[in-house]
């Protein structure tokens, strides 16, 4: 059903501010929770990543603050909490985008990784909104810089994602700090036990609200599994994947801090153009790596889960996930890093022996199998038995799908690495690369999420307009050393050393 904002209730000036965004119709999950929260009650929402649900919670509350008079005091009259800096500051810049039409009301984003003497400045002068994350709003309330008086909107955003990074007790202490009389919203991904007891004791007679399976599905998101017969069959998996003509942007998962450093490490020794996002990085060099991937300074990111929400950029084609997520619904996550604003992606995961229960709890969370491919002559000699055929009607890849899956028991992948080290090492270099003096580590699969998305550009050719058969393009043999390009500036910095003596395996390190 489609519906204009004038009809569910939203008035000016933000009709004309929404007009001048680009917004033309409301989203499902738009059209069900606005009036619910125009007219004041709480609300607990599921939604799936990129359905509009932050134009949802704020439109109502910038329109509470430019029509019904606050208490008198200091402080916000709206508190969004979210659970990582960059789904805050993207909540942060929506508000700044739809609050243009009105006056004297402002912004302000409080999270970890950013000068406290900044921010109290900004949290001494007169501001409306507050986005920030648990930690540094508990930070800044024991301080006394904040104060949560006038609070009249509280908006739990991510709830699910903020409960699995362990902020419940932080959230419950952020509550006690505001008035018993406000109206509270919850935006979730995933109805877990957790989040309805958080419900239970944060909201008033709550109007529950659910976008239907068939939203999610109805996402252009291609997704894949290719099976992996360990590090150095992935590395080889890799090298093709961005070899491909047809991949514009990519965002490339894995499950630590350290492999998503060593992974760029080894991508930029081989010419990409590639950065690394992770929870070990301030807030400006987090800021700084979202900057160079927008301005397509870098074609590859490699990240940990920190870059699995709030990331909204469009040119974002193909989401590969090196290493599966722990958690289903962090897969759906990492998907929804492409496929947005209506365009086409695609998600690849590799799967290796170890992997296969996670792509079963993945592939029962989104209620469907997902298609089996493979790169010719990259083959793995790890082939699971028979399981459902990919979803029908998907568009055609190089790749030739089989109908394979899982077989009823995991099995563990114990071959160890002999002391040649982590990604950029010679067992995972290709022939004639760089080499980085790392030592062994046991290459055991650490659960993991998302697919590899992409926008679908590309047909049944490769990136040199080759069939199957015909050269080497997408599914060819690994490729040789290229020359290193010129890097942009903030890309790589050049080779790094491996694991340093007597530090633990970087398989072992988790975001």
């Amino acid at each position: 059903m489609s519906a204009t904002f004038s009809d569910l209730g939203v008035g000016e000036p933000f009709l004309q501010t929404l007009t001048r965004l680009g917004y033309e119709t409301a989203t499902p999950v738009q059209v069900r929770a606005l009036p619910v929260l125009l007219a004041g009650n709480d609300l607990i929402a599921c939604a799936p990543t990129g359905t509009g649900k932050t134009a949802a919670f704020l439109l109502p509350a910038l329109q509470r603050v430019a029509t019904q008079p606050g208490a008198r005091g200091r402080g916000p009259r709206v508190l969004v909490l979210a659970p990582t800096r960059e789904l805050a500051a993207q909540v942060a810049k929506a508000a700044q985008d739809l609050s243009q039409g009105l006056r004297q009301v402002s912004t302000v984003c409080v999270t970890g990784g950013e000068s406290y003497q900044r921010q109290n400045r900004q949290l001494a002068a007169p501001h409306e909104l507050l986005v920030a994350t648990p930690g540094r709003l508990m930070d800044q309330l024991r301080s006394g810089r904040v104060s949560l008086e006038r609070v009249d909107v509280l908006v739990l955003d991510e709830a699910d994602r903020m409960l699995d990074m362990g902020f419940a007790d932080d959230v419950m202490e952020i509550a006690r700090h505001l008035p018993k009389q406000r109206q509270t919203v919850c935006f979730t991904a995933t109805l877990s036990q957790s989040v309805r007891e958080l419900a239970d004791r944060l909201l008033r007679d709550p109007q529950w609200l659910e976008i239907e399976r068939a939203a999610r599905d109805a996402q252009p998101i291609d997704q894949h599994v290719i099976y992996s017969d360990g590090l150095d069959h992935k590395l080889q998996l890799l090298d093709a994947c961005l070899a491909d003509e047809g991949l514009g942007q990519a965002i490339v998962f894995t499950s630590t801090k350290r492999d998503a450093e060593q992974l760029a490490d080894r991508l930029h020794n081989d010419g990409h153009a590639v950065g690394a996002l992770h929870g070990d990085l301030t807030q400006r060099e987090r800021a700084r790596a979202v900057k160079h991937l927008r301005a397509g300074e870098w074609r590859v990111l490699v990240a940990t889960d920190v870059a699995a929400r709030g990331l909204d950029i469009s040119s974002i084609t193909h989401v590969i996930n090196f290493d599966l997520p722990r958690h289903a619904e962090d897969y759906v996550h990492r998907v929804g890093r492409t496929g947005r604003a209506g365009a086409s992606g695609q998600a690849l995961s590799f799967v290796g022996r170890q992997d296969v229960f996670a792509v079963r709890r993945i592939e029962q969370f989104i209620g469907q199998p997902i298609q089996v491919s493979k790169i010719d002559g990259l083959e793995a000699r790890f082939q699971p038995g028979a399981r459902p055929a990919g979803r029908p009607g998907a568009p055609r890849r190089r790749n030739h799908h089989d109908a394979r899956g899982h077989e009823g028991r995991a099995h563990h992948d114990a071959r160890r690495h002999d002391g040649r080290g982590g990604y950029g090492g010679k067992a995972g270099a290709k022939a004639g690369g760089p080499a980085h003096d790392g030592r062994g580590h046991d290459h055991r699969g650490q659960g993991g999420h998302h697919g590899y998305e992409a926008r679908g550009s590309h047909d049944a050719r490769g990136p040199e307009g080759r069939r199957p058969g015909e050269g080497r393009g997408f599914d060819g043999p690994a490729r040789g050393p290229r020359p290193h390009a010129q890097a942009p500036h903030g890309a790589r910095p050049g080779p790094r050393s491996g694991t340093p003596a007597g530090r633990p395996s970087w398989r072992d390190r988790r975001d």
